[in-house]
């Protein structure tokens, strides 16, 4: 057995492999299965009551609702997968038959690192291809309290569009391109972050490279004071496609998609800071399953006599689930402002990746 190569004998490490991904992928099955029965018992209910709709639609859900399930409790199966797996080969003594030739601690969790680096690629993939698509249908049907979700239309509500200082507002938006018309117009003229006035009128119609707003009024803050001016223009240049533009569901897009979505958002004038940390979080969140192997490594190292397998477990439990509550704590520190979209997202995965190899390095000594 070659005790210097980072991986010293093929047969051990695929054996190490193996039995780290049958564990995870196990533990991932029965939580799936308990938590979508759990789960569909409490909105089995809701579904049905909604006349026409049956055994089909309660398929659908489980379909749909699945993937969000599998995304959300894969990371945690990886690390109870470690967990069960290193215990157990603690007590039956086979980590002390692999440190007993050579094996360092390293050597011994390198097969289990890059089958997690396999697992997160996947994590990836699933939750470009599957999970997207599943929860932005998912998110329409449980809109309309899983009724027949309409088809789409051309109408949009309630957006917002920044014009330089000037932030302009419609109520519904109609159609799209030259032809777009917005109604309850409401354009806000600012200086230097000040309201001046407010320029409102019932509907506005794209015309010569820029906005007319028909039988428009004026508010001034100033004087406090409405006079009417008829037509207007305004928003010289404001293409209708920056019109089309809605709120941003990070779940539901794919890194691609979201990537373009915030281009949008950003040239409309919007905050795009908590979409930008969700499309950071697509590519750490999958990464967390590297962690898990890092972070569960206590259970695998120590004597087994000495009776403190347990409290490895929890321990190494311990540490997988405060991963979980930074991550999502930052996240929610992203979407606030608080933190840097990109701090945000991957500053507990550095952290956690510390303490992970602060851990194996003491567990070696």
């Amino acid at each position: 057995m070659n005790q210097v190569g980072f991986f010293p004998s093929e047969t051990m490490s695929w054996y190490m492999a193996k039995t780290f991904l049958k564990r995870s992928f196990a533990v991932l099955a029965m939580l799936v299965i308990i938590l979508m029965s759990l789960d569909l018992l409490r909105q089995s209910s809701n579904i049905l009551a909604v006349p026409g709709n049956g055994s089909h639609e309660v398929m659908t859900y489980i379909a749909w609702r699945t993937p969000q399930v599998v995304a959300q409790f894969l990371p945690f199966s990886v690390l109870l997968g470690t967990l069960i797996m290193l215990a157990g080969m603690n007590q039956s003594s086979e980590i002390v038959a692999m440190k007993a030739a050579g094996l360092s601690a390293h050597q011994i969790l390198a097969p289990l690192v890059v089958a997690a680096v396999g697992v997160a690629c996947l994590t990836f993939i699933f939750n470009d291809t599957v999970l997207a698509p599943t929860s932005a249908k998912l998110s329409a049907w449980q809109a309309v309290d899983y009724a027949e979700v309409p088809r789409d239309s051309d109408i949009r509500t309630g957006i917002w569009v920044l014009d330089g200082d000037d932030l302009i507002h419609a109520d519904t938006v109609i159609g799209s391109g030259p032809s777009m018309i917005l109604k309850g117009v409401r354009v806000n003229d600012r200086t230097n972050g000040g309201l001046r006035a407010v320029v409102q009128g019932p509907s506005a119609r794209w015309i010569d490279n820029g906005w007319t707003l028909d039988d428009a009024a004026s508010f001034s803050v100033a004087t406090a004071e409405t006079n009417a001016l008829g037509k207007v223009r305004f928003g010289l240049g404001v293409e209708p496609s920056r019109f089309t533009i809605s709120a941003l569901d990070g779940d539901s897009l794919s890194f691609a998609d979201l990537g373009k979505a915030i281009d949008d958002q950003r040239a409309a004038g919007r905050p795009t800071a908590s979409a930008e940390a969700a499309r950071w979080h697509k590519l750490s969140g999958p990464l967390a399953s590297i962690l898990m192997p890092l972070l569960g490594s206590i259970a695998g190292f120590g004597l087994a006599r000495a009776g403190k397998t347990f409290v490895r477990v929890v321990i190494g439990m311990a540490l997988g689930f405060a991963y979980f509550v930074a991550d999502n704590f930052a996240l929610a520190m992203g979407n606030l402002g608080a933190y840097d979209p990109f701090v945000a997202a991957w500053a507990p995965f550095v952290l956690f990746l510390l303490v992970g190899e602060t851990v194996l390095i003491r567990s070696e000594e």
